[in-house]
Order: C-alpha cells, then structure tokens, then sequence
C-alpha cells in the first residue's frame, strides 16, 4: 500500500476514533424489590403505630372528660336534691307550736344532711295564719321555729348553727281565708344561709 492510500486512511481512522463516544458510566444499582418492599411496610408500620397511639390518647381524654363530667352531674345532682331536703317546710296544727309526728319525721330527714355538711348554718323561719291579732301571731310564729330548733339542737345538732326567727302572718304561703290556706300557712320554713355553696348528701 502506498503513501498516497495510506494516509487518508488513517485520517479516517483517526476521524472515526475521534467520534466514537465516550462509554457512559454505570448506572448506580436500584435497590432490589426487597429493600424498596421493606422499607414501604416499615413506613407503613410506623404511620399506624401512630395513628394508634394517638386514638388512644384521644380515647382517653374523651373518657376522662365525661368520668369529670358525670362526677360535676353528681355532684350538681346531690346538692340540688340536699338542698331540697333542707328547705322542706313542716307544719302546725292551728294555735299550736308543739310539733305533729310528720314534723318530727321531715326533722329526722334533716338531721344527717346536717351532720354532712358541718359548714352549713340555717334559718328557721315561724309563720301564723292571719287569725289572731297581729302580735300574737308574731310570737307564735316564732315559739314554731324555737321548736324546730329546740328538736334539732336535741338531736346533737350545734345551738349555733340555727338562727330562729318570726314573721306572723306577714308572708303567707298561700291566700284565702280558709283551712287550706290557713293549713299551709302555719309552718316552719328553712334557709340556708352558710354553707350552701358544696352541699352533698350523707
């Protein structure tokens, strides 16, 4: 082969080296079905873990909300209905302090709510119908919450823990002049005036 052949073929071959791309490096190796599998369950795992974790701390509070709750109802339930025990009025029969059997009975109710609640003090409001005159009424409405208090006190309650007072047929229960309103307007009537705030029952 002569020169004048062999030159341009090497220029071609030099051309043709020149063009020849470089080899493009390894693609970097995928992680295999295992790992990727493992780590989405792991993922996974972890999300529901969570999600359990904070149900349950959801599911707590909701349940220590209404156990709160139902104790504030209780308790809001036991002072209205010892607060009713309290104020249940008792009755006289006409011109008479002295008390009737259910007296005594609506007392004896009282007694431990008392006992329960040491804090409380009480009134013990007397009330006349309006026969009689007016001054002598005002002291037999007060000889009937001297009597209330007197069956109290004999009971073990505290002498200081009951105020008394009279109104005569200043404030009457009911109106009319009959024995219906005559009957519910002889009576001892009773307040709360310390201590109400937290009443329980015994």
């Amino acid at each position: 082969m002569n020169t004048r052949t062999l030159v341009p073929l090497v220029l071609v071959l030099l051309a043709a080296s020149a063009c020849r791309r470089q080899p493009e490096p390894a693609p970097e190796p995928m992680p295999t079905p295992v790992m990727v599998n493992q780590d989405s369950i792991d993922a996974a795992r972890r999300a529901r873990e969570a999600a359990e974790r904070e149900a349950a701390e959801r599911a707590r509070r909701e349940a220590e909300e209404r156990t709160r709750a139902e104790a504030e109802a209780r308790a809001r339930a036991a002072a209205d209905a010892a607060r009713r025990a309290f104020s249940t009025a008792i009755y006289f029969d006409y011109d008479r302090s002295d008390l009737k059997p259910e007296a005594r009975s609506l007392l004896d109710s009282k007694i431990p709510l008392m006992r329960a609640n040491t804090p409380v003090r009480i009134r013990i409001a007397g009330h006349a119908d309006e026969r009689g005159s007016d001054s002598y009424n005002m002291a037999l409405s007060q000889r009937r919450a001297a009597s209330a208090k007197a069956y109290l006190v004999s009971q073990g309650i505290a002498a200081d823990r009951i105020e008394t007072v009279g109104f005569g047929e200043e404030r009457p229960a009911a109106t009319g002049s009959n024995e219906a309103a005559w009957a519910q307007n002889r009576r001892a009537e009773f307040e709360i005036i310390v201590g109400g705030e937290n009443l329980r029952l015994p």
